[in-house]
């Protein structure tokens, strides 16, 4: 197995956590961690940049292979919701812009997958992030730990995602390749 480079999101407008995991011969561990925080005195547009510049700084830094973001679900609070998505945005913008495939997963997944229960709270998923990753203390904010928790369900997931896709390829050519016959048959 290649050593595979991961780089986890956790979006906001205010707080982005990131996450750096490789998947290694030797197993899953953190090799860099950090929080874009910005200024909410700073004007919007500004904010945007701010981050955006920040995820293409840690990109070029770390070079990680795949980029995994947690999908994006809200109830109330419309603005926090509009400038969420529009930083999300710029995320996605620069990660497509280094031509990283990004992978996304709903809360409940990620928490599903960490902790084998989707109604986790941020402390019990704070402390299996430090257990899986054999850390000394947890990551803190819990921005940067649900940044690691999503970068982790990736990692966990995508093998299975991988077999699956395989799959469902050989099946559409198995498929294509039973049409071919019968035409020619004919």
């Amino acid at each position: 197995m290649k050593t595979n480079r991961v780089l986890g999101i956790d979006p906001g407008l205010d707080r982005t956590g990131w996450a750096i995991l490789e998947n290694s011969p030797t197993g899953i561990f953190l090799s860099a961690a950090g929080l874009i925080h910005t200024d909410k005195d700073l004007p919007f547009p500004e904010r945007l940049k701010q981050t955006y510049d920040s995820v293409q700084e840690v990109i070029t830094k770390f070079q990680p292979q795949e980029a995994a973001l947690e999908v994006m679900f809200f109830l109330k609070r419309a603005m926090t919701m509009s400038h969420t998505i529009q930083t999300r945005g710029v995320i996605m913008l620069a990660l497509a812009q280094n031509n990283l495939p990004v992978f996304e997963y709903p809360a409940k997944r990620v928490k599903l997958t960490i902790s084998g229960s989707g109604a986790a709270d941020k402390k019990q998923m704070q402390r299996m992030v430090q257990l899986t990753l054999k850390l000394k203390e947890p990551l803190n904010p819990d921005d940067v730990a649900d940044a690691a928790a999503i970068a982790l369900c990736h990692l966990k997931s995508a093998p299975l995602q991988a077999q699956i896709k395989a799959k469902q390829n050989f099946l559409a050519r198995l498929a294509l390749a039973k049409q071919q016959q019968i035409k020619t048959k004919k």
